[in-house]
């Protein structure tokens, strides 16, 4: 149900004899493989490799939270995260807001910073479930139920509230009630009902937990229809059975959600489809060169009488002009700056979860891994930027690092202090407490400023020259009238369409993932789309660059970022679609969380498919008008 969960942490120590040949050679070591040190400092070394050795061995036998190994009898740590309505995947409060039997000592676990963004609360949880052993009808608390309270769970159980808690680092789900709907003469009557025992049925093999399940008793509930003080008995029990499963492979049982071969079906279909579209695209383009471009190339290669004293026209007579630097250069340095910094992040994310670093319920991890990529590899952004602004001869480079700085960052920070206002507002967990915004703060203030600032120093001492085959004259050239389809906007609904169809089939899943419960877990099928719509982007940018050029528009630049990064815009579009059609969400902090992360993402990848329309129509332009004499 819950769609981020820390999956197990499998701590194994470290051998207790190290190889030591290849660090001092065999000569200086004995038979047994020690090292041999003068006088009693051998002796001493020996005792210390031995109490090590001890050491680790009665770690291996230790039964705690660490190892995930216990004994009958121990004390599994079982702890309870958040509760909140199950469509509204945002709006979620901590554990200890419901007024359920409150404990007289509430421990709260220390969060990580991945946990503290990702919502995660993890306190003590009323219930008790010792390792191997079982219990009938314990009691948890007797609680009068005051009249807010009762309202409070009424409330609850009309927007289907769940809660998580975690056992072992595993995720259990339950609901908190139940809605009964009976119809009496025409007349619909709606009964609320608060459930009262819980079953925990919790499999384990030698002396690890497995596997964790929670059954509600549908026949243990309390009315709460009516809005009164209430006495309420809250009791559990717990079942363990034993399972052949294998520790390591535990996680596995929340993944055949995202595997069914049904599922898996659907994913390949879509990965042909957009292959068949590639190569449709290869094939255009193949015939736009090998047929159109190579004849008008070998005509305006021939430096005869004839073809100087006649008129140039089409993209040829562009040659004085494609080079032309673009306006407001500074924010189309920045611009392509910050897009190549996100794909260069978005890269390095998809080949760390390829090699399994994220695991489907890693509590938080993704999104601090993400944080600390972004910010280490923050100089990638001054560099890019810095240097291509310095090759469109510029000269203000400070102006420029500091818009690169801000081009995504600025209106990120400023949506994310309207959406965090709006938790804090709410009460919600959702709101980042003020330890984790300092964490950030320092991140940025003495890892990511230093790393941009080095990448626009190094960008601008290195001097490089902007690469044009054709000199660029001082006289723009007139563009003349064109067709009202081959307007900007046109163009950037034609572009950004071809690659939206591409990821339309996969975006539902990663929606269904992102705001809902769904579990994605392929990863290998997500990267192969990616590349996909790099792809078809960077095609579909060349062609409509081609055809800009033969209408006599030399004013490619910023077109070609703008028809590369216009997937963006049907992402955002998509997102619509998804809040009203396809999820049941609802309220204003759940709107404002849907629509504001979903307009900075859109825009990520706006910034980030900009920049590769943009080379890939750099590489073209530059490659056809050096194959051609140009005076």
């Amino acid at each position: 149900m819950s769609r981020k969960v820390r999956s197990f942490l499998d701590f194994r120590p470290h051998p207790p004899f190290p190889r030591l040949k290849s660090h001092f050679g065999a000569r200086n070591l004995d038979s047994r493989g020690f090292l041999i040190l003068p006088g009693r400092m051998n002796e001493l070394v020996e005792m210390l490799i031995f109490t090590i050795v001890f050491l680790n061995l009665g770690g291996l036998a230790r039964s705690d939270a660490y190892s995930h190994r216990y004994k009958r009898g121990d004390e599994v740590p079982l702890y309870g995260n958040k509760v909140g309505p199950f469509h509204n995947p945002s709006e979620t409060y901590a554990f200890s807001d419901m007024p359920f039997c409150p404990p007289d000592d509430l421990k709260k676990k220390k969060e990580s910073l991945g946990e503290a963004l990702n919502g995660d609360r993890l306190v003590s949880a009323p219930y008790k479930l010792p390792f191997l052993e079982d219990k009938e009808s314990q009691v948890i608390c007797r609680q009068k139920l005051t009249k807010e309270e009762v309202m409070w769970f009424k409330n609850a159980i009309s927007q289907d509230y769940y809660l998580q808690m975690y056992y072992d680092d595993l995720p259990v789900w339950a609901f908190i009630g139940k809605v009964d709907r009976k119809e009496d003469e025409g007349a619909v009557e709606f009964r609320y009902h608060l459930y009262t025992h819980s079953h925990f049925e919790i499999f384990y093999n030698q002396d690890r937990v497995l596997a964790v399940n929670c059954r509600i008793g549908q026949h243990s509930t309390v009315d709460v229809t009516n809005e009164k003080e209430i006495d309420v008995e809250f009791l559990y029990s717990v079942k363990w059975t034993k399972t052949n499963g294998v520790f390591e492979k535990r996680m596995e049982r929340f993944w055949p959600s995202s595997r069914l071969p049904y599922h898996l079906a659907i994913h390949w279909f879509s990965i042909t489809n957009s292959s068949v579209m590639i190569l449709i695209l290869i094939g255009c383009l193949a015939t736009i060169y090998l047929r159109v471009l190579r004849r008008d190339i070998l005509k305006y290669s021939q430096d005869d009488e004839s073809n100087e004293n006649q008129e140039e026209s089409g993209w040829k007579g562009l040659h004085g002009d494609v080079f032309r630097y673009p306006q407001h250069k500074s924010l189309f340095a920045a611009a392509l700056g910050s897009g190549t910094h996100l794909l260069l992040v978005a890269v390095s994310i998809f080949i760390l979860s390829l090699v399994g670093v994220f695991q489907p319920y890693d509590r938080g991890v993704l999104l601090r891994t993400l944080i600390i990529i972004y910010a280490i590899t923050f100089g990638i952004s001054g560099f890019t930027s810095v240097s291509f602004y310095r090759q469109l001869e510029g000269t203000n480079w400070i102006r420029n690092l500091v818009l690169t700085g801000g081009i995504f960052c600025g209106p990120f920070f400023f949506m994310f202090c309207f959406l965090n206002t709006v938790a804090i507002s709410y009460g919600s967990s959702a709101a980042i407490p003020s330890g984790a915004i300092m964490v950030i703060l320092v991140l940025w203030i003495f890892l990511a400023s230093p790393s941009l600032l080095f990448g626009g120093i190094l960008g601008k001492g290195m001097g490089f020259e902007f690469q044009a085959p054709c000199r660029t004259t001082k006289c723009p050239r007139d563009i003349p009238p064109l067709r009202w389809y081959r307007s900007a906007i046109i163009q950037m609904a034609l572009a950004g369409f071809l690659p939206f169809f591409v990821m339309y089939i996969e975006l539902y899943y990663v929606f269904a993932s992102v705001w809902g419960h769904r579990v994605y877990t392929i990863y290998g099928v997500l990267f192969v789309v990616f590349i996909l719509l790099l792809t078809v982007t960077a095609l579909v940018s060349i062609a409509l660059t081609y055809f800009q050029l033969v209408a006599e528009d030399h004013k490619w630049w910023w077109r070609s970022f703008l028809c590369g990064g216009s997937t963006g815009l049907y992402i955002f579009g998509y997102a619509i679609y998804y809040y009203m059609q396809r999820s049941n969400m609802k309220g204003f902090m759940q709107i404002s969380f849907f629509f504001g992360y979903m307009a900075c993402i859109s825009y990520g990848v706006f910034l980030m498919l900009g920049a590769v329309g943009y080379r890939a129509s750099l590489l073209f332009v530059r490659h056809i008008y050096s194959s051609i004499k140009c005076e």
